[in-house]
């Protein structure tokens, strides 16, 4: 499923035009989005929790010379299923 079809389901399942849902949508990925960028979590009860993690500088091998490069640290956006989703895949 990509965000076209994403889209069309919310439509679809709240009985909205395809351009509410995009609002919507994109109003929903902006929050996440903002609230990791302040380093804070986003929960969603039965679905799952948003968070930022940090990865340490590290060393590293170019693939196509060989050659060590050093690679920075980093934050990245981590997500841990909730328990009712996991559940769902069970």
């Amino acid at each position: 499923m990509n965000k076209t079809d994403l889209i069309e389901h919310i439509a679809k399942n709240a009985d909205i035009s395809k351009a509410a849902a995009t609002r919507a949508l994109e109003a929903t990925i902006g929050a996440v989005k903002t609230t990791l960028r302040k380093g804070g979590t986003v929960s969603l009860v039965g679905f799952g929790t948003f968070a930022v993690g940090k990865r340490a500088a590290r060393t590293g091998r170019n693939p196509r010379t060989g050659a060590t490069i050093k690679i920075k640290s980093a934050k990245v956006p981590k997500f841990r299923p909730g328990k009712a989703l996991k559940d769902a895949l069970n």
